[in-house]
C-alpha cells in the first residue's frame, strides 16, 4: 500500500470506530432501560392543597392549530381559580387575531387567560417564556407548543410528583397525531419513539440526567429561577436549562405512561429545518455546558452519559465523512482481499447499525406490544432517512462550532391529522432549501455508482450499507426538491 491508501484506511477505520462507540452507547441505553425497569415513575396522588399553575403557550404564526391547542388547554381538569393561562404570542400574521378572539371568548367563560403579544421576537421562544414568567402567578409552569394537544388529566397525572421537594420538572412522552399520514411521518414517529422510550427511559430510570423537551412538561417555578432562568444563547433553550437545573441538584421525572399528542411535520423541508435547529442547538449547548459538567463534582457515570448525550450530533459529520471514504476504502480493501473486508469492515458496520435497529425495534415493542412486528416494515426507511439527514445536520454542527448565529426557525404545522387531510394549499412552508438538497442528490447518485461497482465486482458484503446510503440521500433530496418546486404550483392553482 502507498501512503494515500494508508491515509484512507486509517481515516476510514477511525470514523467507523467512533461511530461504533456511539452504537455501543445505544446498547448501554437499552441495558439501562431494562435493567432499571422497576424504577419506572408510577402515578402519585395529588396533594390535598392544590397549588396554582400557570400554563404557558408560546405561539408564532400558528393560524391552523392555535384554536385546537387553546380548546385542549381549557379542557384540563383543574380548578379554574388555580389555573392561569398565558398565550405568549409573537405572531406577525392573522394568528394574533385568532388568539385575541379565542382568549376573549374563554375569558367570558370564566377562564383566567391572558393574551401577551410581543412586537419583537427578542430571544425567540426562550425570550417569550422568560417574559411570561415575569408576570406569571403560578408556582408551577406547564408548557405546551402550538402543535400539541393537552389531555384533560395531564395535571392529575403529573403534579403529584412535586410532593418531593427535590423534583424540578416532570416530562411526559410525546405521541403523534398524524403517525399514519405518510412514510415520512411514520419514520419521524419511530425516531422520536426511540428517544422518548430508550433514551429518556434509560437515563431517568438509572438516575442519569435527561432533558425537558420544550413542551409537554411541567416545571417547578423555583427550579427555573434557581438554575438561572430561560436563556437564549442557544437554539435549544430547553436542553440548556435542563442541564443547568440538574447540576443545581434538581431531580427530573419522566412519566412514560402520560402521553402528549402532537402533530409532526408532514413535509421534508419542515422536518429538515426542525432537525437542523435541534442539532445546532445541542452542539451550542454542548459547548456551553459540557465543560462545566466535566469540571463539576457530580458522579463520573453522570459525566460520561452527559458527554455522550451532548456530543451525539457529532455523529452526523462523521457519517458524511464515512460516505466519501467508503468507496476508496472499499477499493483498497478489495485489492487486499475480500476475507479481510468481511472480518473487519462488516463487523464494524454492524456494530454501528445493529444497535440502531435494536434501539428502534425495542421502542416500538414497548409502545405497541401487540402489533410491534407490523412496524418493522418501516425500519429500513428509518435507517435510510437517518443517513439522509446527515448532510443537513452536519451543516448545523459546523455552524454551531464556528459560532454562526441564526434565528429560531419554527416548524410549520398545518393541522394534518388523518390521511385525507391536505396541506400543500396552505400557507407556511419549510425553509426553502439551499444547496443541501442538490448535494444530497449528487451524493445519492454517487452511491448509485458505488452500488453498481460493488455488485459488478462481487463485493456483496457492503451492498446493504451502500444501498441504505443511496436510498437515504435520494429520498431526502427528492422530497425537498419536489416540495420546493411544486409547492408554488399548488399555491397559485388555489389562488386562481
Amino acid at each position: 500500500m502507498n501512503l494515500l491508501d494508508i491515509a484512507i484506511l486509517v481515516s476510514y477505520f477511525l470514523v467507523l470506530v467512533i461511530l461504533c462507540a456511539f452504537g455501543v452507547h445505544r446498547y448501554i441505553m437499552i441495558y439501562l432501560y431494562f435493567r432499571h425497569r422497576d424504577a419506572k415513575a408510577e402515578p402519585v396522588q395529588l396533594p390535598v392543597q392544590l397549588p396554582r399553575v400557570t400554563v404557558q403557550l408560546p405561539i408564532y404564526n400558528e393560524m391552523y392549530v392555535v384554536d385546537r391547542l387553546l380548546r385542549s388547554i381549557c379542557q384540563i381538569r383543574y380548578p379554574r381559580e388555580l389555573l392561569e393561562i398565558q398565550v405568549l404570542d409573537d405572531s406577525t400574521d392573522e394568528t394574533s387575531a385568532i388568539i385575541h378572539s379565542s382568549v376573549e371568548w374563554y375569558r367570558s367563560q370564566g377562564y383566567d387567560i391572558h393574551h401577551i403579544h410581543r412586537d419583537q421576537r427578542t430571544g425567540f421562544k426562550a425570550g417569550a417564556l422568560d417574559e411570561g414568567l415575569r408576570t406569571a402567578t403560578g408556582d408551577f409552569i406547564l408548557i405546551f407548543d402550538a402543535d400539541f394537544i393537552a389531555s384533560p388529566d395531564f395535571l392529575e397525572k403529573t403534579l403529584g410528583h412535586f410532593m418531593d421537594p427535590r423534583v424540578g420538572m416532570v416530562q411526559a412522552r410525546w405521541e403523534h397525531i398524524n403517525r399514519d399520514f405518510s412514510l415520512l411521518t411514520q419514520v419521524q414517529s419511530i425516531l422520536l419513539d426511540g428517544h422518548f422510550i430508550m433514551e429518556h427511559g434509560g437515563r431517568n430510570r438509572s438516575g442519569r440526567f435527561f432533558n425537558f423537551n420544550g413542551t409537554g412538561g411541567i416545571w417547578r417555578r423555583s427550579a427555573i429561577e434557581d438554575a438561572g432562568g430561560w436563556q437564549h444563547d442557544t437554539l435549544t433553550e430547553d436542553l440548556d436549562l435542563s442541564y443547568r437545573a440538574q447540576m443545581r441538584g434538581w431531580r427530573f421525572v419522566y412519566v412514560q405512561d402520560v402521553v402528549s399528542p402532537a402533530e409532526i411535520p408532514v413535509e421534508m423541508n419542515g422536518f429538515k429545518s426542525q432537525q437542523h435547529r435541534w442539532a445546532k442547538g445541542s452542539i451550542q449547548t454542548c459547548m456551553k455546558i459540557l465543560p462545566q459538567i466535566l469540571a463539576s463534582n457530580i458522579p463520573w457515570r453522570l459525566k460520561v452519559e452527559a458527554t455522550f448525550h451532548l456530543t451525539s450530533n457529532f455523529a452526523y459529520p462523521l457519517m458524511v465523512l464515512l460516505a466519501f471514504l467508503m468507496f476508496p476504502a472499499m477499493i483498497v480493501r478489495y485489492n487486499m482481499g475480500w476475507r479481510e473486508m468481511l472480518l473487519v469492515d462488516v463487523p464494524l458496520f454492524l456494530g454501528a447499525t445493529l444497535s440502531v435497529c435494536a434501539f428502534y425495534v425495542l421502542s416500538q415493542k414497548e409502545i405497541f406490544p401487540e402489533s410491534w412486528k407490523s412496524r418493522l416494515f418501516y425500519l429500513p426507511a428509518t435507517l435510510a432517512v437517518g443517513i439522509g439527514l446527515s448532510i443537513n445536520n452536519a451543516k448545523a454542527v459546523v455552524e454551531a462550532l464556528v459560532g454562526h448565529q441564526s434565528a429560531f426557525a419554527r416548524t410549520p404545522k398545518y393541522r394534518v391529522e388523518t390521511a385525507g387531510d391536505r396541506w400543500k394549499q396552505k400557507r407556511y412552508c419549510g425553509v426553502i432549501p439551499n444547496l443541501i438538497p442538490l448535494i444530497e442528490l449528487a451524493v445519492g447518485l454517487y452511491f448509485t455508482f458505488v452500488a453498481y461497482y460493488a455488485a459488478t465486482h462481487g463485493i456483496y458484503g457492503t451492498l446493504p450499507f451502500i444501498v441504505l446510503y443511496q436510498m437515504g440521500y435520494l429520498y431526502t433530496a427528492s422530497l425537498s426538491l419536489f416540495e420546493s418546486y411544486l409547492r408554488p404550483f399548488f399555491t397559485s392553482e388555489q389562488a386562481a
